[in-house]
């Protein structure tokens, strides 16, 4: 049996042990505070590191000169290399269909088609033209239905060097039963440190950098199912009715 003191309430704290709790909580928040700064200093570390690595890594892709046929291209736009890089393994037989993902809509088929100077037969036979994607998660989206319309497995994908780390990372994310082909397109040399000395090159790949941090943490957050989503959509419209 419990005795209550003269002076306490049943189910309260001794003030003495109010005390001793104040001063261990004050305690952890100092420990805290002084351990503030060296947290600090370790996430810059860790974030340089990273971005060496990053950038290091970027300027070791190469082009493939002769990559594995696939049963489809896929070319995020960005820059018209990455276009003719993709029309050319079309032409190649590379892949039996191109997707060119991420088209301005005042961009018709005939004016691309003029544009990039692809032959006529081929792109009216063989090349179709993703105008909703207005970003690289559009763009992995809006490829991700294509290829499930078509039941491609194994895919061929173009853009930039720069760019590849972060749209195979969002591809990855809505393609996990496909298998993607990287065809890094490489405008200009970043290999043996080249980076560090081309002030555009460092700010294109900080930028990216960046985003391709973002992309990793979207990465492991699991994807809602498109069939979930039209359910959860489904289910909130009739319970609103």
């Amino acid at each position: 049996m419990k005795v209550v003191r003269s002076g306490e309430t049943a189910g309260e704290k001794p003030p003495g042990d109010l005390h001793v709790n104040k001063r261990a909580k004050g305690g952890v928040v100092a420990a805290l505070l002084r351990s503030l700064p060296i947290l600090v200093v370790g996430a810059a570390m860790a974030f340089a590191a990273g971005f060496g690595w990053f950038a290091e890594h970027i300027g070791r892709l190469t082009t493939p000169e002769n990559p594995p046929s696939a049963d489809a291209i896929i070319v995020l736009t960005g820059g018209q290399s990455r276009i003719d890089a993709a029309l050319g393994l079309l032409k190649s037989g590379k892949g039996k269909r191109l997707l060119i993902s991420g088209v301005n809509p005042i961009a018709d088929r005939k004016s691309l088609q003029a544009a990039t100077g692809g032959d006529k037969s081929l792109f009216s036979c063989c090349v179709d033209i993703d105008y909703a994607a207005l970003d690289t998660i559009g763009n992995a989206e809006e490829s991700a239905k294509w290829v499930r319309n078509h039941a491609y497995e194994r895919v061929i994908l173009v853009t930039n060097n720069y760019h590849m780390p972060r749209s195979l990372l969002e591809m990855g994310r809505f393609l996990e039963a496909s298998v993607l082909e990287p065809y890094p397109v490489v405008n200009s040399r970043l290999d043996e440190g080249r980076w560090m000395a081309n002030r555009d090159a460092l700010r294109v790949l900080f930028t990216e950098y960046t985003k391709y941090l973002g992309a990793l943490a979207r990465h492991v957050v699991p994807l809602r199912s498109t069939q979930d989503s039209v359910a959860v959509v489904e289910a909130s419209t009739r319970a609103t009715r």
